[in-house]
């Protein structure tokens, strides 16, 4: 059974990054990683400190909110590559679930174990 893409960028677009933010907190640090290693992913991915990732959960601010307003989505995420929930994210077509793709990549890499430096493609 196909995906209407409308559907589903409808439905990304009005998801919050708050309803997903304690799951990412959850599965880093049961891993054995850090808040602060999170944020660093956050913010290499989208330009947001510390404080603007509070701002974002504490606002109830959409994904799509969320990556429109980032301060300097990074021009090297492009080069995140690989499977994530079934979705191959160099080849998905709509920006936003791209960019929701990305941002599940980094983190489950996070979690997986991966060096920072590997993970921020450095």
């Amino acid at each position: 059974m196909a995906v209407d893409p409308v559907k589903l960028h409808d439905r990304l677009a009005a998801m919050t990054f708050a309803s997903v933010y304690p799951m990412y907190v959850d599965k880093v640090e049961r891993k054995g990683r850090t808040l602060e290693e999170l944020h660093t992913v956050i913010a290499w991915l989208t330009g947001y400190d510390d404080a603007g990732i509070a701002e974002c959960v504490a606002d109830g601010r959409t994904f799509e909110q969320l990556f429109d307003k980032a301060p300097a989505m990074n021009p090297d995420a492009s080069l995140i590559t690989g499977v994530i929930c079934g979705y191959r994210v160099e080849e998905i077509t709509d920006p936003l679930h791209q960019k929701m793709r990305w941002l599940d990549k980094l983190v489950d890499e996070l979690a997986r174990g991966k060096k920072l430096t590997s993970i921020l493609r450095g």
